[in-house]
């Protein structure tokens, strides 16, 4: 969206204005959309190095990198918080690969927000009024998709009630919006308004659906960096050891399914992934196929045959470890039916697989390679990623299973 930035002279003119992504579904990074076809998050030197050495035979398996904006904070004289980026500043070139930025001055990457003090001393936390997360979903969804309007956000809400299950969500992925409250009241806390940060831009690789069910799998045995901290690793050492991540080499972190029966997205977190045996895990991949009305077993197919695929290149990859990083699993919930009606956005087929699903790596904050420009000595890692593998041989094994009706 283009509209006036609260700006000084000289500063440019024109802005767009960046919401949160609505289709995050996992990680604790906050995801901005910067138009239809681009998000942006915070730029992690070691992830920048990844795409900048990414190899030829992954980069259908990835989104595409596009470029930096740098970001600083600005709040006006009514407390209103902005973010603001104006690309190429400090860093000349930094947006010439974004084809989509039509030239902008600066970027804004949040419209106003109310803050109110938490009365503990610390900074204050952001405050949603439901009509502001109202027209946010509203303008992000194009009218594509049912919006309920008792929705509005509580930090308790992500989690499980009194008996210990966790809700059934049937509006959209809070997800996104409790990522971006935590990432804006870090910076507020951190940094000076004039203070810059960069982002990364990257491919949106769900714009292509109309209603984009994605299921958010965090890859591999280990979870910790080469760099974590010993708290930090036997934080994540633990997470593994109590989760799916050590008995399949991968566990749900996040999932949004949309469901025809009902017309909303149902919705889990990785609080919900976390506690899933393998058994549970089985059934939710299969509930993530399940559009309320029946099993989409006609995905299984191009599905497993992406992950294959996948399995192929990262057998090759020696040195590369993709400690923390996920994979998503990406089909329309709006089955293709052959119709005239060319205004259904369908992605373009990658091989043999047919269009209606996709398979992609993200978050590489922590991914380690030989040769890394962020780390030009890193831990040596000889051979492929075994964790990795095996949690996606796990993963196609469950899925041949399930097109088996086992």
């Amino acid at each position: 969206m283009v509209g006036q930035s609260p700006l000084g002279p000289g500063e440019g003119r024109a802005a767009v204005l960046l919401k949160p992504f609505v289709h995050q579904v996992g990680g604790h990074t906050s995801m901005l959309t910067y138009d239809e076809h681009t998000v942006c998050k915070p730029l992690v030197s070691q992830e920048l190095s990844f795409y900048e050495s990414l190899p030829l035979a992954m980069r259908q398996f990835t989104p595409q990198y596009k470029g930096i904006v740098s970001v600083h904070l600005k709040k006006d004289s009514h407390g209103n918080l902005t973010l603001l980026a104006s690309p190429g500043l400090g860093q000349p070139d930094s947006c010439g690969r974004l084809d989509s930025a039509g030239g902008e001055a600066a970027v804004t990457l949040w419209h106003k927000r109310k803050w109110a003090a938490s009365g503990s001393g610390e900074h204050g936390l952001v405050k949603w009024s439901h009509t502001q997360v109202t027209k946010t979903f509203k303008d992000s969804c194009s009218g594509k998709m049912l919006l309920r309007t008792d929705l509005q956000y509580h930090t308790d809400s992500l989690l499980e009630d009194a008996n210990g299950k966790q809700p059934e969500r049937k509006s959209y992925n809070p997800w996104g919006l409790h990522c971006h409250r935590q990432h804006l009241n870090r910076m507020s806390s951190k940094h000076n308004e004039n203070k810059l940060q960069q982002f990364l831009l990257l491919e949106n690789v769900v714009s292509k659906y109309s209603y984009p069910c994605i299921l958010d799998l965090k890859m591999g045995t280990r979870q910790h960096g080469d760099d974590a901290s010993e708290e930090k690793k036997a934080r994540h050492i633990k997470k593994c050891e109590q989760s799916t991540s050590a008995s399949l080499g991968v566990r749900v972190c996040g999932m949004q399914v949309y469901q025809a029966d009902t017309g909303h997205f149902l919705c889990k977190d990785k609080y919900f992934g976390r506690k899933l045996s393998p058994e549970g895990f089985r059934q939710t991949l299969r509930q993530f196929l399940c559009n309320g009305n029946q099993l989409r077993t006609e995905l299984l197919e191009p599905i497993v045959l992406r992950l294959k695929a996948l399995l192929s290149v990262i057998r090759k990859q020696s040195s590369y470890r993709f400690y923390s990083s996920s994979l998503l699993i990406i089909y329309d919930g709006q089955e293709h039916k052959e119709s005239a009606d060319h205004h259904l956005p369908f992605p373009k087929s990658h091989g043999t697989n047919p269009s209606r699903v996709d398979v992609r790596m993200i978050d590489f904050a922590h991914t380690t390679f030989k040769g890394s420009k962020s780390n030009p000595n890193p831990t040596p890692h000889d051979g492929p990623d075994h964790g990795y593998i095996f949690g996606l041989e796990n993963l196609i094994k469950i899925l041949q299973n399930l097109s088996e009706g086992k």
